[in-house]
């Protein structure tokens, strides 16, 4: 029978052999479903294994949230947060910086207050902003051990912003830098 017979709805038992012959056998009433697992249950797994890998990360060793604290917070009450990790801010106590080459080893203070925090930080590089006479705020990120010094494994000075640096230098502090010199990349005006 020719193709635009068959669009025209010709004779129907060669249509239903053509469209069986295609698309394989015509499922039945008779036949079980096929599909595999249900939705809601790849849904119930999906949750279950989302849950099961939060709780783990969240009962591991090591706590994964860091406490963000000031000087005089921590050392108010230093056993409350001995070996836990903490990001303590403090301002730079003035002459208080040491350095060791063998180990590697940087030694500070860092105050708040009326309460201070000896600061061990061995590593041999430091931020360049990390200076001694420019009256900076840090934050250390680390552990507070039982002894009462902190042992940090990052240092972040904060610098000044030149609004802060254009009050000192009225004032008549030092300042760092000189402000008028050009830096390399600076445009030409």
């Amino acid at each position: 029978m020719p193709f635009w017979r068959v669009l025209a709805g010709g004779d129907s038992t060669y249509h239903n052999q053509m469209m069986t012959s295609e698309q394989g056998p015509s499922p039945s009433a008779d036949s079980p479903k096929r599909g595999g697992i249900p939705g809601a249950v790849k849904v119930g797994v999906v949750f279950v294994v989302l849950v099961g890998a939060a709780a783990w990360l969240l009962s591991g060793s090591e706590n994964p949230f860091v406490y963000s604290k000031l000087v005089d917070e921590v050392m108010n009450e230093p056993n409350a947060f001995e070996g836990r990790r903490l990001r303590v801010e403090g301002e730079l106590r003035q002459g208080s910086i040491q350095f060791r080459e063998s180990p590697c080893e940087w030694r500070f203070v860092l105050y708040k207050e009326d309460k201070e925090m000896p600061v061990r930080f061995p590593q041999c590089v430091v931020p360049d902003t990390f200076r001694d006479g420019m009256g900076i705020q840090v934050t250390v990120q680390g552990e507070l051990s039982n002894d009462g010094v902190f042992l940090a494994n990052q240092v972040i000075p904060r610098c000044p912003s030149k609004y802060e640096m254009q009050q000192r230098m009225e004032a008549g502090e030092e300042m760092p830098y000189d402000p008028n010199i050009k830096l390399p990349g600076a445009g030409e005006s």
